[in-house]
Order: C-alpha cells, then structure tokens, then sequence
C-alpha cells in the first residue's frame, strides 16, 4: 500500500526502459502476513509493526513517471496531511466526477476505462513506467494481464482481516521469481516479473 516500500535498485526498473515498445506498470507494496494491504477501514497502521526501516522507497519512487490510483486511495491519500506523491503525476481512475481543488501542489488528473485502455493512453502521452497503487486498481490490472512486474513487502503480523492483495482472477498468473530479500527488522520482500505469454 501507499509509502510502504522495500530496498530496491534504481538501475532494476530503468535499465532498457528506453528502448522498451510498451509502458511497464509495476506494483510494489506493502501487505500483512495474511496478504491485507490494509485494515477493513482502510488504516495502515500496522504497516509500522517493523519500524519502518529504511526500505528504497526514493529509488523505486525516482524510477516511475506516473502513478495510477483508485478512488478509494485517493481519499485515504487525503487523511495523510499533505500529499504523498509530490509533483508525480497522479491519473486517478474513478468515473465520477471529483474535485481536486483543495489540491494546490498537486499534479493530477481522472480517467476511466479498462486497465489495457488506460495503458494505451498513458504509453500514447509518453509515460514509460507506471506505479500501480491501491488494493482493487491492483487487482484490476493484474486480472487484465497488464501487470508486469510486482514487489511485495510482508509485515511481520497478522491481522485477521482487512483490503486483500489478491483478488479472483480470470485464468491462472504464471510469475517468474526474481528476488527475495529480509530484512533485520523481519520485512520479507518477494520480487516477480509477470509474463503473460507464459499466463494460462
């Protein structure tokens, strides 16, 4: 979930991003043991239960060109205090009309459509890699295929119940392990590349 992200390289999500023909959308996230990114009320406070060690966030973060969030994200975004994604353009996916003008620093827009639809326009705007946030836009755009690489971070803790990761999708997700890192603190942080020729 948002701001909860683990140690990384920069050179691992730019290198040949320039010659790349399609936008790469990644997800990197933060979840509880038992797989919630956030309580049923959408609190993350035990996202702290590790201490929150330093975890690479401004090396994935500098990495991405856009960040595509729901609705839902958006208005806990809001209870932060100030905006989390600075002057990163933000695409909020919602298809109702909402107002952004207590946003003053903010760069931000809305669109709505089909995750492969909402690529397409971002790759036609000239974004090369997008940070793909929030549990249901998640499990939208891995459901479409659109996905193509995820890095999850596990808190040590369990809380029962809460906003799932996963969600049903419609065939089998073949993902290809890249990494698996610990931390001191007990962070287990898994890397995946998805490939969709290899998805049934």
């Amino acid at each position: 979930m948002t701001g909860f992200l683990a140690e990384s390289s920069h050179n691992k999500y730019t290198s040949g991003q320039l010659g790349r023909p399609v936008i790469k959308l990644s997800v990197f996230c933060g979840v509880s043991v038992d797989g919630f990114l956030a309580r049923p009320d959408h609190s993350l406070d035990f996202l702290d239960a590790a201490g929150q060690e330093p975890h690479g966030f401004e090396d994935f973060y500098g990495s991405v060109d856009v960040v595509v969030i729901g609705r839902k994200t958006f208005e806990v975004v809001l209870t932060f205090g100030q905006w989390f994604y600075g002057k990163k353009p933000v695409v909020l996916l919602s298809s109702r009309p909402l107002d952004f003008s207590s946003l003053k620093n903010a760069v931000i827009e809305q669109m709505s459509g089909e995750p492969a639809e909402i690529a397409t326009q971002l790759k036609s705007r000239g974004f090369q890699h997008a940070y793909i946030d929030g549990g249901i836009t998640i499990q939208r755009f891995l459901a479409a295929g659109c996905i193509d690489r995820l890095v999850i971070t596990r808190v040590p803790i369990l809380i029962g119940a809460g906003i799932p990761l996963f969600g049903p999708v419609p065939r089998d997700i073949s993902l290809r392990h890249v990494e698996t890192r610990s931390y001191k603190g007990g962070l287990v942080q898994t890397e995946y590349e998805i490939d969709a020729k290899g998805s049934a």
